[in-house]
Protein backbone atom coordinates (compact mmCIF):
# COMPACT_ATOMS: atom_id res chain seq x y z
CA UNK A 1 0.00 0.00 0.00
CA UNK A 2 1.19 3.51 -0.76
CA UNK A 3 2.33 5.43 2.29
CA UNK A 4 0.93 8.89 2.94
CA UNK A 5 4.46 10.30 3.09
CA UNK A 6 6.21 11.42 -0.10
CA UNK A 7 9.23 9.34 -1.03
CA UNK A 8 8.04 6.13 0.57
CA UNK A 9 7.74 4.89 4.14
CA UNK A 10 11.41 5.15 5.05
CA UNK A 11 11.71 8.71 3.76
CA UNK A 12 8.52 9.55 5.60
CA UNK A 13 9.87 8.22 8.87
CA UNK A 14 13.13 10.10 8.46
CA UNK A 15 11.22 13.30 7.75
CA UNK A 16 8.97 12.79 10.75
CA UNK A 17 11.90 12.08 13.05
CA UNK A 18 13.62 15.22 11.82
CA UNK A 19 10.46 17.22 12.48
CA UNK A 20 10.21 15.66 15.90
CA UNK A 21 13.80 16.56 16.77
CA UNK A 22 13.42 20.12 15.54
CA UNK A 23 10.27 20.59 17.59
CA UNK A 24 12.24 20.00 20.78
CA UNK A 25 11.02 16.65 22.01
CA UNK A 26 7.96 14.57 22.61
CA UNK A 27 4.69 16.46 23.29
CA UNK A 28 3.45 16.19 26.87
CA UNK A 29 0.68 13.74 26.01
CA UNK A 30 3.31 11.21 24.87
CA UNK A 31 6.19 12.11 27.17
CA UNK A 32 5.71 9.14 29.50
CA UNK A 33 5.82 6.34 26.93
CA UNK A 34 3.94 3.35 28.27
CA UNK A 35 1.97 1.37 25.72
CA UNK A 36 1.45 2.59 22.16
CA UNK A 37 -1.77 0.56 21.80
CA UNK A 38 -3.30 2.42 24.73
CA UNK A 39 -1.88 5.76 23.59
CA UNK A 40 -3.62 5.35 20.24
CA UNK A 41 -6.81 4.16 21.86
CA UNK A 42 -6.85 7.41 23.82
CA UNK A 43 -6.18 9.32 20.60
CA UNK A 44 -9.10 7.48 19.03
CA UNK A 45 -11.42 8.44 21.87
CA UNK A 46 -10.35 12.10 21.77
CA UNK A 47 -10.95 12.06 18.00
CA UNK A 48 -14.46 10.73 18.50
CA UNK A 49 -15.14 13.36 21.14
CA UNK A 50 -13.83 16.20 18.98
CA UNK A 51 -16.06 15.05 16.13
CA UNK A 52 -19.08 14.66 18.47
CA UNK A 53 -19.72 11.16 17.15
CA UNK A 54 -23.07 9.84 18.47
CA UNK A 55 -22.83 6.67 20.57
CA UNK A 56 -24.27 4.12 18.07
CA UNK A 57 -21.85 5.28 15.39
CA UNK A 58 -18.89 5.45 17.78
CA UNK A 59 -19.52 1.85 18.81
CA UNK A 60 -18.94 0.68 15.24
CA UNK A 61 -15.98 3.00 14.59
CA UNK A 62 -14.14 1.84 17.69
CA UNK A 63 -14.20 -1.72 16.41
CA UNK A 64 -12.89 -0.63 12.99
CA UNK A 65 -9.86 1.09 14.51
CA UNK A 66 -9.08 -1.63 17.04
CA UNK A 67 -9.49 -4.38 14.43
CA UNK A 68 -6.81 -2.66 12.35
CA UNK A 69 -4.51 -2.28 15.36
CA UNK A 70 -4.89 -5.93 16.32
CA UNK A 71 -4.32 -7.23 12.81
CA UNK A 72 -1.26 -4.97 12.47
CA UNK A 73 0.40 -6.41 15.59
CA UNK A 74 -0.78 -9.94 14.92
CA UNK A 75 0.48 -9.66 11.35
CA UNK A 76 3.97 -9.41 12.82
CA UNK A 77 3.67 -11.88 15.70
CA UNK A 78 1.25 -14.32 13.98
CA UNK A 79 -0.12 -15.70 17.24
CA UNK A 80 -3.88 -15.50 16.69
CA UNK A 81 -6.42 -15.91 13.95
CA UNK A 82 -6.83 -12.52 12.26
CA UNK A 83 -9.96 -10.40 12.29
CA UNK A 84 -9.67 -9.50 8.61
CA UNK A 85 -6.09 -8.97 7.40
CA UNK A 86 -3.91 -12.06 7.18
CA UNK A 87 -0.42 -11.90 8.72
CA UNK A 88 2.16 -10.81 6.16
CA UNK A 89 4.38 -8.16 7.69
CA UNK A 90 8.06 -7.89 6.74
CA UNK A 91 10.31 -9.75 9.18
CA UNK A 92 11.96 -6.52 10.34
CA UNK A 93 8.70 -4.60 10.90
CA UNK A 94 8.56 -2.79 14.23
CA UNK A 95 5.23 -3.65 15.97
CA UNK A 96 4.99 -0.31 17.78
CA UNK A 97 5.25 1.58 14.51
CA UNK A 98 2.72 -0.82 13.00
CA UNK A 99 0.22 0.08 15.73
CA UNK A 100 0.72 3.79 15.09
CA UNK A 101 0.41 3.32 11.34
CA UNK A 102 -2.75 1.22 11.55
CA UNK A 103 -4.51 3.50 14.02
CA UNK A 104 -3.49 6.69 12.22
CA UNK A 105 -4.42 5.43 8.76
CA UNK A 106 -7.83 4.18 9.88
CA UNK A 107 -8.64 7.34 11.82
CA UNK A 108 -7.57 9.69 9.04
CA UNK A 109 -9.77 7.73 6.61
CA UNK A 110 -12.70 8.08 8.99
CA UNK A 111 -12.00 11.69 10.04
CA UNK A 112 -10.11 13.48 7.25
CA UNK A 113 -10.96 16.86 8.79
CA UNK A 114 -8.86 15.91 11.83
CA UNK A 115 -5.74 15.05 9.83
CA UNK A 116 -3.67 17.80 11.51
CA UNK A 117 -4.00 16.60 15.13
CA UNK A 118 -3.75 13.00 13.96
CA UNK A 119 -0.51 13.75 12.10
CA UNK A 120 0.82 15.38 15.27
CA UNK A 121 -0.04 12.26 17.25
CA UNK A 122 1.72 10.09 14.66
CA UNK A 123 4.82 12.31 14.72
CA UNK A 124 5.00 12.00 18.51
CA UNK A 125 4.41 8.27 18.44
CA UNK A 126 7.11 7.65 15.83
CA UNK A 127 9.42 9.96 17.74
CA UNK A 128 8.98 7.71 20.76
CA UNK A 129 9.85 4.67 18.65
CA UNK A 130 12.90 6.37 17.12
CA UNK A 131 14.49 6.36 20.56
CA UNK A 132 14.18 2.57 20.72
CA UNK A 133 14.55 1.15 17.18
CA UNK A 134 16.25 1.66 13.84
CA UNK A 135 14.63 3.68 11.07
CA UNK A 136 14.37 0.77 8.62
CA UNK A 137 12.43 -1.32 11.14
CA UNK A 138 10.20 1.61 12.00
CA UNK A 139 9.59 2.32 8.32
CA UNK A 140 8.63 -1.29 7.66
CA UNK A 141 6.29 -1.33 10.64
CA UNK A 142 4.68 1.95 9.65
CA UNK A 143 4.14 0.82 6.05
CA UNK A 144 2.65 -2.49 7.23
CA UNK A 145 0.34 -0.76 9.71
CA UNK A 146 -0.83 1.70 7.07
CA UNK A 147 -1.64 -1.15 4.68
CA UNK A 148 -3.65 -2.91 7.37
CA UNK A 149 -5.52 0.31 8.10
CA UNK A 150 -6.34 0.75 4.42
CA UNK A 151 -7.60 -2.82 4.06
CA UNK A 152 -9.65 -2.64 7.25
CA UNK A 153 -11.27 0.63 6.26
CA UNK A 154 -12.15 -0.73 2.81
CA UNK A 155 -13.61 -3.88 4.38
CA UNK A 156 -15.91 -2.01 6.72
CA UNK A 157 -16.87 0.66 4.20
CA UNK A 158 -18.98 -2.06 2.55
CA UNK A 159 -20.65 -3.35 5.74
CA UNK A 160 -24.03 -1.68 5.09
CA UNK A 161 -23.93 1.00 7.77
CA UNK A 162 -23.89 3.78 5.18
CA UNK A 163 -26.68 2.29 3.04
CA UNK A 164 -29.89 4.21 2.42
CA UNK A 165 -32.43 3.18 5.09
CA UNK A 166 -35.54 1.37 3.95
CA UNK A 167 -38.88 3.18 4.01
CA UNK A 168 -40.42 3.50 7.46
CA UNK A 169 -44.09 3.89 8.29
CA UNK A 170 -45.26 4.86 11.77
CA UNK A 171 -47.97 2.76 13.37
CA UNK A 172 -50.51 4.08 15.83
CA UNK A 173 -51.09 0.65 17.39
CA UNK A 174 -50.49 0.43 21.16
CA UNK A 175 -46.96 -0.73 21.86
CA UNK A 176 -45.54 0.53 18.57
CA UNK A 177 -42.84 3.20 18.36
CA UNK A 178 -43.93 6.82 18.13
CA UNK A 179 -41.85 10.03 17.81
CA UNK A 180 -40.51 11.23 21.15
CA UNK A 181 -39.67 14.79 22.27
CA UNK A 182 -36.34 15.95 20.90
CA UNK A 183 -36.52 14.24 17.52
CA UNK A 184 -38.50 13.96 14.33
CA UNK A 185 -38.87 11.68 11.33
CA UNK A 186 -38.16 7.93 11.27
CA UNK A 187 -36.11 6.44 14.12
CA UNK A 188 -32.36 6.91 13.72
CA UNK A 189 -29.58 4.42 13.01
CA UNK A 190 -31.85 1.86 11.36
CA UNK A 191 -29.05 0.65 9.09
CA UNK A 192 -27.30 -0.80 12.14
CA UNK A 193 -29.96 -3.51 12.07
CA UNK A 194 -28.59 -4.75 8.75
CA UNK A 195 -24.90 -3.92 9.22
CA UNK A 196 -22.56 -6.86 8.78
CA UNK A 197 -21.23 -7.87 12.22
CA UNK A 198 -17.52 -8.22 12.98
CA UNK A 199 -17.77 -11.65 14.62
CA UNK A 200 -21.44 -12.70 14.81
CA UNK A 201 -22.89 -14.78 11.99
CA UNK A 202 -25.81 -12.35 11.56
CA UNK A 203 -27.40 -9.37 13.33
CA UNK A 204 -30.28 -11.59 14.50
CA UNK A 205 -28.10 -14.38 15.92
CA UNK A 206 -29.03 -13.56 19.52
CA UNK A 207 -32.35 -11.78 18.93
CA UNK A 208 -34.31 -11.79 22.23
CA UNK A 209 -37.87 -13.07 22.58
CA UNK A 210 -39.38 -9.60 22.57
CA UNK A 211 -41.21 -7.33 25.01
CA UNK A 212 -43.96 -8.82 27.16
CA UNK A 213 -47.64 -8.39 26.44
CA UNK A 214 -48.97 -4.97 27.44
CA UNK A 215 -51.40 -6.62 29.85
CA UNK A 216 -48.81 -8.86 31.54
CA UNK A 217 -47.56 -8.52 35.10
CA UNK A 218 -44.01 -8.02 33.83
CA UNK A 219 -45.03 -5.09 31.69
CA UNK A 220 -47.12 -3.59 34.49
CA UNK A 221 -44.26 -3.72 37.00
CA UNK A 222 -41.79 -2.23 34.51
CA UNK A 223 -44.25 0.49 33.47
CA UNK A 224 -44.91 1.61 37.03
CA UNK A 225 -41.21 1.53 37.95
CA UNK A 226 -40.07 3.83 35.15
CA UNK A 227 -43.10 6.06 35.59
CA UNK A 228 -42.18 6.65 39.24
CA UNK A 229 -38.38 6.82 38.94
CA UNK A 230 -37.77 8.16 35.47
CA UNK A 231 -40.02 11.20 35.28
CA UNK A 232 -38.67 14.71 34.91
CA UNK A 233 -40.45 15.77 38.11
CA UNK A 234 -40.12 12.48 40.01
CA UNK A 235 -40.41 12.89 43.77
CA UNK A 236 -39.00 9.44 44.59
CA UNK A 237 -35.78 9.49 42.56
CA UNK A 238 -32.82 10.49 44.74
CA UNK A 239 -30.06 12.94 43.87
CA UNK A 240 -27.62 10.04 43.55
CA UNK A 241 -29.96 8.26 41.16
CA UNK A 242 -30.28 11.42 39.08
CA UNK A 243 -26.49 11.68 38.91
CA UNK A 244 -26.31 8.00 37.94
CA UNK A 245 -28.66 8.60 35.01
CA UNK A 246 -26.48 11.46 33.76
CA UNK A 247 -23.21 9.65 34.46
CA UNK A 248 -23.99 6.82 32.03
CA UNK A 249 -25.72 9.03 29.45
CA UNK A 250 -23.28 11.92 29.04
CA UNK A 251 -20.58 9.84 27.39
CA UNK A 252 -20.38 7.02 24.85
CA UNK A 253 -20.24 3.37 25.93
CA UNK A 254 -17.08 3.03 23.84
CA UNK A 255 -15.46 5.91 25.72
CA UNK A 256 -16.38 4.63 29.16
CA UNK A 257 -15.57 0.97 28.64
CA UNK A 258 -12.40 1.59 26.62
CA UNK A 259 -11.02 3.74 29.42
CA UNK A 260 -11.72 0.87 31.82
CA UNK A 261 -9.90 -1.49 29.45
CA UNK A 262 -6.95 0.92 29.23
CA UNK A 263 -6.61 1.25 32.98
CA UNK A 264 -6.85 -2.50 33.60
CA UNK A 265 -4.34 -3.21 30.85
CA UNK A 266 -1.87 -0.79 32.44
CA UNK A 267 -2.53 -2.01 35.98
CA UNK A 268 -1.90 -5.60 34.86
CA UNK A 269 1.12 -4.73 32.70
CA UNK A 270 -0.26 -6.22 29.50
CA UNK A 271 2.21 -6.28 26.65
CA UNK A 272 1.57 -4.90 23.17
CA UNK A 273 -0.07 -8.03 21.74
CA UNK A 274 -2.23 -8.62 24.79
CA UNK A 275 -3.34 -4.97 24.86
CA UNK A 276 -4.25 -5.01 21.17
CA UNK A 277 -6.21 -8.23 21.57
CA UNK A 278 -8.01 -6.93 24.66
CA UNK A 279 -9.13 -3.69 23.00
CA UNK A 280 -10.17 -5.50 19.83
CA UNK A 281 -12.26 -7.96 21.84
CA UNK A 282 -13.92 -5.21 23.87
CA UNK A 283 -14.66 -3.03 20.85
CA UNK A 284 -15.88 -5.87 18.65
CA UNK A 285 -18.16 -7.00 21.48
CA UNK A 286 -19.45 -3.42 21.74
CA UNK A 287 -19.99 -3.13 17.98
CA UNK A 288 -21.65 -6.50 17.50
CA UNK A 289 -23.92 -6.02 20.50
CA UNK A 290 -24.92 -2.65 19.04
CA UNK A 291 -25.78 -4.31 15.73
CA UNK A 292 -27.69 -7.09 17.52
CA UNK A 293 -29.60 -4.58 19.66
CA UNK A 294 -30.64 -2.53 16.65
CA UNK A 295 -31.75 -5.66 14.85
CA UNK A 296 -34.13 -6.31 17.75
CA UNK A 297 -35.15 -2.66 18.07
CA UNK A 298 -36.23 -2.55 14.45
CA UNK A 299 -37.80 -6.01 14.51
CA UNK A 300 -40.03 -5.32 17.55
CA UNK A 301 -40.43 -1.54 17.02
CA UNK A 302 -41.50 -1.05 20.64
CA UNK A 303 -42.66 2.24 22.13
CA UNK A 304 -40.71 4.32 24.63
CA UNK A 305 -41.95 5.16 28.15
CA UNK A 306 -42.50 8.74 26.95
CA UNK A 307 -45.20 7.37 24.65
CA UNK A 308 -46.43 4.46 26.75
CA UNK A 309 -47.15 6.55 29.84
CA UNK A 310 -48.98 9.27 27.94
CA UNK A 311 -51.01 6.73 25.96
CA UNK A 312 -51.55 4.18 28.73
CA UNK A 313 -55.29 4.52 28.30
CA UNK A 314 -54.93 2.64 25.02
CA UNK A 315 -52.85 -0.31 26.20
CA UNK A 316 -55.75 -2.43 27.53
CA UNK A 317 -54.09 -2.76 30.93
CA UNK A 318 -56.24 -1.59 33.90
CA UNK A 319 -53.11 -1.41 36.10
CA UNK A 320 -51.27 1.20 34.04
CA UNK A 321 -52.51 4.77 34.50
CA UNK A 322 -51.85 7.45 31.90
CA UNK A 323 -50.22 10.79 32.64
CA UNK A 324 -50.51 13.22 29.74
CA UNK A 325 -47.87 15.54 31.23
CA UNK A 326 -45.19 12.90 31.88
CA UNK A 327 -41.73 13.55 30.47
CA UNK A 328 -38.48 11.63 31.05
CA UNK A 329 -35.63 13.05 33.11
CA UNK A 330 -33.35 13.22 30.06
CA UNK A 331 -34.09 13.52 26.36
CA UNK A 332 -34.96 10.08 25.03
CA UNK A 333 -32.64 8.74 22.30
CA UNK A 334 -34.55 8.90 19.04
CA UNK A 335 -34.99 5.23 18.20
CA UNK A 336 -37.02 2.25 19.41
CA UNK A 337 -37.04 1.11 23.03
CA UNK A 338 -36.55 -2.68 23.12
CA UNK A 339 -34.02 -3.88 24.10
CA UNK A 340 -31.90 -1.36 26.01
CA UNK A 341 -28.81 -0.59 23.92
CA UNK A 342 -26.57 0.67 26.72
CA UNK A 343 -27.46 -2.33 28.89
CA UNK A 344 -26.62 -4.75 26.09
CA UNK A 345 -23.45 -2.94 25.03
CA UNK A 346 -22.18 -2.62 28.60
CA UNK A 347 -22.92 -6.28 29.25
CA UNK A 348 -20.95 -7.27 26.14
CA UNK A 349 -17.99 -5.06 27.06
CA UNK A 350 -18.03 -6.30 30.66
CA UNK A 351 -18.15 -9.92 29.50
CA UNK A 352 -15.11 -9.33 27.28
CA UNK A 353 -13.21 -7.67 30.12
CA UNK A 354 -14.20 -10.35 32.65
CA UNK A 355 -12.84 -13.05 30.34
CA UNK A 356 -9.39 -11.47 30.77
CA UNK A 357 -9.40 -9.99 34.28
CA UNK A 358 -11.98 -12.13 36.07
CA UNK A 359 -15.54 -11.36 37.07
CA UNK A 360 -14.54 -9.61 40.29
CA UNK A 361 -11.90 -7.19 39.04
CA UNK A 362 -11.84 -3.79 40.73
CA UNK A 363 -12.03 -0.75 38.46
CA UNK A 364 -13.23 2.83 38.21
CA UNK A 365 -15.41 4.36 35.50
CA UNK A 366 -15.38 8.01 34.45
CA UNK A 367 -17.83 10.03 32.35
CA UNK A 368 -16.78 12.76 29.92
CA UNK A 369 -20.02 14.61 30.62
CA UNK A 370 -19.45 14.76 34.41
CA UNK A 371 -15.80 15.70 34.95
CA UNK A 372 -14.51 14.72 38.37
CA UNK A 373 -17.30 12.23 39.04
CA UNK A 374 -16.24 8.58 39.23
CA UNK A 375 -17.92 5.29 40.00
CA UNK A 376 -15.87 2.41 41.42
CA UNK A 377 -16.86 -1.25 41.29
CA UNK A 378 -15.61 -4.58 42.61
CA UNK A 379 -17.30 -6.65 39.88
CA UNK A 380 -18.36 -6.20 36.30
CA UNK A 381 -21.89 -7.36 37.08
CA UNK A 382 -22.31 -4.51 39.58
CA UNK A 383 -21.36 -1.96 36.93
CA UNK A 384 -23.74 -3.45 34.37
CA UNK A 385 -26.55 -3.47 36.93
CA UNK A 386 -25.94 0.24 37.55
CA UNK A 387 -26.13 0.93 33.80
CA UNK A 388 -29.52 -0.80 33.72
CA UNK A 389 -30.75 1.24 36.68
CA UNK A 390 -29.49 4.42 35.02
CA UNK A 391 -31.63 3.84 31.95
CA UNK A 392 -34.72 3.63 34.14
CA UNK A 393 -33.76 6.68 36.20
CA UNK A 394 -33.32 8.58 32.92
CA UNK A 395 -36.83 7.58 31.85
CA UNK A 396 -35.61 5.79 28.73
CA UNK A 397 -36.35 2.12 29.36
CA UNK A 398 -38.51 -0.50 30.99
CA UNK A 399 -36.85 -3.03 33.32
CA UNK A 400 -37.64 -5.95 31.01
CA UNK A 401 -35.74 -4.15 28.27
CA UNK A 402 -32.61 -3.71 30.37
CA UNK A 403 -32.79 -7.33 31.58
CA UNK A 404 -33.10 -8.71 28.05
CA UNK A 405 -30.40 -6.33 26.83
CA UNK A 406 -27.99 -7.63 29.48
CA UNK A 407 -28.67 -11.21 28.42
CA UNK A 408 -28.13 -10.35 24.76
CA UNK A 409 -24.87 -8.53 25.49
CA UNK A 410 -23.53 -11.40 27.56
CA UNK A 411 -24.25 -13.81 24.71
CA UNK A 412 -22.43 -11.56 22.25
CA UNK A 413 -19.43 -11.16 24.55
CA UNK A 414 -19.17 -14.91 25.08
CA UNK A 415 -19.43 -15.54 21.34
CA UNK A 416 -16.66 -13.06 20.52
CA UNK A 417 -14.46 -14.63 23.20
CA UNK A 418 -15.04 -18.14 21.82
CA UNK A 419 -14.77 -17.38 18.11
CA UNK A 420 -12.56 -14.37 17.41
CA UNK A 421 -8.78 -13.88 17.65
CA UNK A 422 -8.17 -17.48 18.74
CA UNK A 423 -4.66 -18.68 19.62
CA UNK A 424 -2.95 -20.50 16.78
CA UNK A 425 -0.80 -22.50 19.18
CA UNK A 426 -1.16 -23.97 22.66
CA UNK A 427 1.00 -21.19 24.11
Amino acid sequence: MKTRYAGGALAGVIALIATFATAGGVPAAFAAHTNVVIEWNQTMLSTFQAAAVPPPAANRLGAIVQSAVFDAVNGIENRYTPIHVQPGAPDEADPHAAVAGAAYETLVHLFPSQSTPLKAALTASLGDQADEGDSASIAAGLAWGESVGDLTFAWRAADGFSATPSAYTFSSAPGQYQPTPGGSGPPKFRTLATTTPFALTSPSQFRPAGPPALTSDRYTASFNEVKALGGLTSTVRTATQTETAKFWQLDTPTGQWDRVADSLALDNHLNLMASARLLARVNIAIADSTIAVFDAKNFYNFWRPATAIVQAGLDGNPNTASDAAWLPLLTTPYFQEYPSAHSGISSAAATALASVFGANAQFTVTSAGLPGVTRSFSSFSDAVAQVADARIYAGFHFRFSTDDGITLGSSVGDYVDANAMLPKHDD
